[in-house]
């Protein structure tokens, strides 16, 4: 199902606000940014997904220099 965006995704889904509140917090506060596009679940499961691998890349860049 779709939503306006990420708040009413977690005020409105059960399982997805079960998920989201399993997020670390910094993952949750992240998230907010992307309020506006976040829609349905597969919308929050792949911004968690695109966060998570900028994250490792930018570590893996920090490890270089």
């Amino acid at each position: 199902m779709q939503y306006k965006d990420l708040h009413a995704l977690i005020r409105n889904s059960q399982s997805s606000r079960r998920y989201f509140l399993s997020l670390p917090v910094s993952l949750q506060m992240e998230l907010h940014q992307y309020n506006h596009v976040i829609r349905t679940a597969n919308d929050l499961h792949r911004q968690i997904q695109c966060i998570q691998k900028y994250n490792r890349q930018v570590e893996i860049s920090q490890m270089l220099f």
